[in-house]
């Protein structure tokens, strides 16, 4: 599991273009070198950015495929894989471990609601039939279930390649709670954007935010400040992306970071599939403002 030491630092959710209904996938290749040239640590694939609730499993299947192409070793790139259906998780995972993702990012089933040890035994098939480092996705704002610290330990105890999570919740005490139960070499990856350096400040290894998909320098540079124990300028970096960070939940994500994408030429076409939908004329109004206090804006057509 030597690979896995390289998987830290911010990892942004990568959106996924759409061009008259279809996945567009020059423009996702686009996006994902744009993140390595702008310094991310790496890459997330089909994560909750990139509506994959939305997308076949052979697009997803081919968008881990164009990640691991386009990225070509230089950096490593971590493919979610979790579906509310064990016979697609399977699959996906089945074929983003053979294809050769770094990790694997499984979310917890959503609108099933199981028990605990349901939950456990779904995580336990899944793993026993791969050696791919995995993580837990842990976002119960959209799946409705939250994993325990006892289910924790027992899927650490019984599966060696179970080595850390996502964690989109506001409990910055249960990601302490892990580390202490764990160690240190657990990784825990922000999910909520207004977490980002807090949570890296008790412990966290690094970041999965959607807000990587515009600013993704200043989010490695926040990281590197951490690493480096420069609690100020991370701070400041903090305060810096503090209406960005709230701009990306104006509306559900990624609506308002398409948008912004768009807006500043990251990418083609500003489209969603049903029944997500684009910003309103009345949101695209309050993100110009947003990208112009931020300065993004100037040299960009209207």
């Amino acid at each position: 599991m030597s690979k896995l030491e390289a998987v830290k630092g911010s990892i942004p959710p990568i959106v996924t273009p759409f061009c008259d209904g279809a996945v567009d996938y020059k423009a996702y290749a686009g996006l994902v070198d744009f993140q390595v040239s702008e310094g991310s640590h790496g890459i997330l694939v089909n994560g909750t950015t990139a509506e994959p609730s939305t997308l076949t499993i052979a697009e997803r299947n081919r968008l881990v495929d164009i990640a691991l192409e386009t990225v070509n070793g230089r950096v490593p790139v971590v493919a979610a894989t979790g579906s509310q259906s064990l016979a697609e998780t399977e699959q996906l995972t089945a074929h983003a471990a053979k294809a050769g993702a770094d990790a694997l990012l499984i979310v917890t089933p959503y609108y099933i609601r199981p028990p605990q040890r349901g939950l456990i035994e779904y995580y336990l098939k899944v793993a026993s039939q791969h050696e791919t480092p995995w993580m837990i996705y842990h976002i119960p704002g959209r799946t409705a279930i939250n994993v325990t610290l006892d289910s924790m330990k027992e899927l650490r105890e019984k599966s060696s390649t179970f080595v850390g999570m996502k964690h989109a919740v506001n409990d910055l005490g249960f990601v302490t709670e892990c580390l202490s139960a764990f160690g240190d070499d657990f990784k825990v990856f922000v999910g909520l954007e207004e977490l980002s350096f807090p949570m890296m400040t008790i412990g966290a290894c690094g970041l999965m935010n959607a807000v990587g998909n515009l600013r993704p320098g200043i989010l490695a540079e926040m990281c590197q400040a951490v690493w480096d124990s420069d609690l100020k300028k991370g701070r400041a970096l903090h305060q810096r992306l503090l209406e960005i960070n709230q701009a990306v939940f104006y509306d559900t994500n990624p609506i308002p970071m398409k948008y912004m994408m768009k807006r500043l030429g990251l990418m083609p076409a500003n489209e969603h599939r049903l029944p997500m939908v684009s910003a309103t004329p009345e949101l695209e109004k309050r993100l110009d403002g947003v990208l112009e206090r931020a300065g993004l804006l100037q040299g960009v057509n209207a």
